[in-house]
């Protein structure tokens, strides 16, 4: 594992900042110092053919690119009010020079010629990036650089820029699954990467046509040459945490039902996106992680807004390990809502089955295990489905779900008062040395307390939660009660 971070940390196209660190690069398998500016081809009889596939795989990618390019969002979606974040950004950047902001995916720019005759496109794609917009400028003189992860195209690392924001850097990663097999296959690492950088590119122009709360922003890129290969790239997004879901398992139901919330939010957009039904083809935990307590997609490379045609209910199979389904096929010849019901079961397997039902307030579980079975047999679609959990949110943010209770205990209130010790554990807890939990009101709180065999007290704080949910510490006794004007205390009356 130490002798694979070292190998990527060396080799994941670190150039925005150290310009020559792929020449000092350490010779590994599949990627030698001997391919850097080596043929477009295999020597031998297979050399022109295998030129051309290259070049093939280059030009389909880029026209990929041309066409989400050429998808332009409605003009209300573009205006939009600058956020406090994106008011650090403009802080933050510099003034660009003309040559950083004006290449472009232009219509009908003929391509670059190799050395061979070959016909390639340009390396370069600007994405007209609105402000606020970081560029080389603002990385050249990171802090705190930390290496995060590496998949089979990208690697990524977390910097510090004028040391207040922690951005993500994303660039190809000369030693994973892509690079490499290409390499031994086509021998032709500087087009091998430009292979593999369209992969960001494409990512780099789904984070700017899609705008999201659940949708990672994009902050700004950089195009700088290497050594050995020119314009290689950098992109900059927002930091998020990675998402770990046996730590989710060991939070609270409320944070664990936020995620899954913000989860079908996030696929109700993309069901209905200024691009149309966008799919993520490579829907795994890993594709997301937590920014503020909120879910957020930060892997676009694999999306596809593609609608699979047909001509039979026949041709519209969806297959995943457990189960398989047949759409239905339109008269339009497209399968309805494949893309739709497909974000929509990896939901159901990665996420729901987990988080959703397990440790619910009780009222709640039949509503729950409703959603969690009609989406596991795609009974409904992400309309109804996001309908649905906004409902299980107003029900809890209204404390609706709470069961009428006939009979109150008695407990002593003892305003601006709290009790510093006589702790004990719960779960779940949002202290890991104490039983904090989140309640509706002081009713919910006395009901949690006689349901705790140890509860003999309990203090409410001045700290809510996501759904203004006030926080509680309960207790096991209450010996010592000190003065807190942010707190209040109810000790349960014996006798």
């Amino acid at each position: 594992m130490r002798r694979r971070k070292i190998a990527v940390a060396a080799g994941c196209c670190l150039s925005f900042f150290l310009g020559t660190l792929l020449n000092q690069q350490q010779p590994r398998r599949g990627v030698t110092p001997a391919f850097a500016g080596s043929p477009l081809y295999w020597p031998g009889e297979d050399r022109e053919s295998q030129r051309l596939e290259l070049a093939r795989q280059i030009r389909e990618r880029y026209e990929e690119l041309v066409r989400y390019q050429k998808h332009q969002a409605p003009a209300a979606a573009a205006r939009r009010l600058v956020r406090p974040l994106e008011r650090r950004l403009m802080d933050l950047a510099q003034q660009r020079t003309s040559s950083e902001q004006t290449l472009r995916l232009e219509k009908g720019k003929a391509p670059q010629a190799d050395s061979r005759g070959g016909s390639y496109p340009e390396a370069k794609v600007d994405l007209a990036l609105n402000p606020p917009l970081l560029g080389c400028r603002d990385i050249h003189n990171v802090t705190s650089l930390h290496y995060l992860g590496s998949g089979y195209t990208k690697a990524v690392y977390k910097v510090v820029l004028n040391r207040t924001l922690a951005v993500a850097l994303k660039s190809v990663d000369f030693g994973g699954h892509d690079i490499e097999n290409c390499v031994k296959q086509y021998a032709a690492l500087e087009a091998c990467y430009r292979l593999a950088s369209y992969k960001i590119v494409k990512e780099m122009i789904l984070l700017q046509r899609l705008q999201h709360a659940n949708i990672l922003q994009l902050y700004g890129y950089c195009y700088q040459d290497s050594n050995d290969i020119p314009d290689t790239l950098t992109a900059i997004t927002e930091l998020g945490s990675p998402l770990e879901m046996i730590q989710l398992l060991q939070t609270s139901w409320e944070d664990r039902f936020r995620i899954c919330l913000s989860l079908v939010r996030l696929l109700h957009y993309l069901a209905h996106s200024p691009l149309g039904s966008v799919t993520l083809l490579d829907f795994r935990p890993r594709q997301f992680v937590i920014v503020d307590g909120e879910l957020k997609v930060t892997d676009l490379d694999d999306a596809s807004i593609e609608e699979s045609s047909c001509t039979s209910n026949r041709d519209c199979f969806i297959e995943f390990p457990a189960r398989n389904f047949t759409l239905p096929c339109s008269v339009e010849g497209r399968c309805q809502n494949m893309n739709e019901k497909r974000n929509l079961y990896n939901a159901y397997r990665f996420f729901f089955t987990y988080l959703l039902p397990h440790s619910a307030p009780s009222s709640l579980r039949p509503l729950l295990d409703m959603i969690v079975n009609a989406t596991g047999e795609l009974h409904w679609g992400i309309d109804e489905t996001v309908a649905q959990l906004e409902k299980v949110l107003h029900l809890y943010k209204s404390g609706t779900y709470l069961q009428n209770t006939t009979r109150m205990p008695k407990y002593q209130q003892i305003p601006e008062a709290a009790i510093p010790d006589e702790n004990y554990r719960c779960w779940p807890s949002y202290h890991h040395k104490g039983c904090l939990l989140s309640v509706f009101d002081v009713g919910e709180a006395i009901e949690v307390c006689e349901n705790h065999s140890q509860c003999k007290a309990f203090v409410l704080t001045n700290q809510t939660t996501w759904t203004g949910r006030q926080l509680v510490f309960f207790k096991m006794g209450s010996n010592r009660i000190v003065p807190d004007p942010d707190k209040i205390t109810y000790v349960k009356v014996t006798g």
